[in-house]
């Protein structure tokens, strides 16, 4: 199992990255590239929309266009990309409505030698987010998640990370005070309130199941397509963890609709696949770690114009005070799951 956040090497940037180098990547795999390219957005890789003359060349292709992704150096090992890719081929063989990449000549992952980048294809398909879900697109979601969580329950992913208080909570604090990220005026304070969700964390990770999960399931990692329902898209942040990790991303809430909803959900997840209720007491945890390695990926991406120009407030001592309070928060939080029943 990688046990790094962040893989074996510093993340690098795409400097070297421009539109001749994404048309000859495009080109080499067999497209006929009309030379329309369009940047989309993306903060952690970077991603196009490419024109192509030869979609009825390949079977999955609708249309004209298809999606190329670039990962970005140093983030993923080859083997922990394999895997992603190996978990939306799973989803897809087992019906579940997932975008996956394309496969050429049978590989799904190709590389530029020369930049340490690679990449993949994707079919372009539309969609949009969807609004704020009605009572059956909620029941929908939970019977898709719990289809989902039985392929990822299916076999192991040795190289993906597995989240836990240690690899989302200690080593991303180990980052930010090496690097001397937090304000000094209140580091001390920081590594104190880290510390002490990780030792509440840690015995609530324990007996639980770990299997394939999306890692990232919030609704902007969905689209709803009218014709078709709604998709799973964006399988980079693929974790090994807790089903409840993506349950909670879904319906992030804190207040009595949130969990009234987030029962409502479960209800319909119970009906596809098993779910052991002393997973709700990790999602305070989750959330809190999630906050420290939101800082994390945005530190170790610091150098990235892109991110100096995104997190401007970065630096400012007021982004590390309200980090602070709000790990204080969840503190708290936590302390009063471990007294309610799950």
């Amino acid at each position: 199992m990688q046990n790094h956040i962040w893989g074996k090497g510093q993340t690098e940037f795409f400097y070297t990255i421009t539109p001749e180098i994404i048309l000859d990547a495009v080109a080499k795999l067999g497209f006929e590239v009309t030379g329309r390219c369009i940047q989309l957005n993306s903060m952690e890789n970077r991603v196009y929309e490419v024109e192509i003359e030869n979609p009825q060349d390949f079977d999955e292709l609708t249309n004209s266009f298809i999606i190329v992704k670039f990962y970005r150096p140093g983030r993923w090992t080859k083997e922990q990309i394999k895997e992603e890719h190996l978990f939306m081929f799973d989803l897809q063989e087992f019906e579940v409505p997932v975008i996956a990449p394309l496969k050429i000549n049978g590989l799904s992952l190709y590389s530029l030698e020369e930049q340490n980048i690679y990449y993949t294809v994707f079919p372009k398909r539309g969609g949009r987010a969807p609004d704020e879900m009605n009572t059956e697109q909620i029941q929908i979601m939970g019977r898709m998640l719990a289809r989902l969580h039985n392929v990822g329950a299916t076999r192991q992913a040795q190289h993906r990370l597995k989240i836990n208080e240690d690899t989302f909570g200690i080593q991303n604090l180990n980052y930010l005070l090496e690097n001397n990220f937090i304000s000094s005026h209140i580091v001390k304070s920081y590594e104190k309130i880290v510390l002490d969700i990780c030792q509440l964390a840690k015995p609530l990770f324990q007996n639980i199941t770990n299997i394939r999960i999306h890692g990232d399931c919030h609704c902007g990692n969905i689209i709803s397509r009218d014709s078709e329902g709604m998709f799973f898209i964006d399988f980079d942040d693929t974790l090994v963890g807790p089903a409840v990790q993506d349950i909670w991303l879904i319906i992030p809430g804190t207040d009595q609709y949130a969990i009234q909803d987030r029962h409502l959900l479960l209800e319909a997840y119970q009906e596809m696949r098993d779910f052991n209720f002393q997973e709700i007491k990790l999602v305070e945890v989750l959330r809190a770690l999630r906050f420290i390695h939101f800082s994390t990926w945005i530190a170790k991406r610091w150098e990235d114009p892109a991110f100096k120009r995104a997190f401007t407030h970065f630096n400012d001592p007021n982004y590390w005070e309200t980090q602070l309070n709000d790990l204080r928060i969840q503190y708290s939080l936590i302390q009063e799951s471990l007294y309610n029943s799950p």
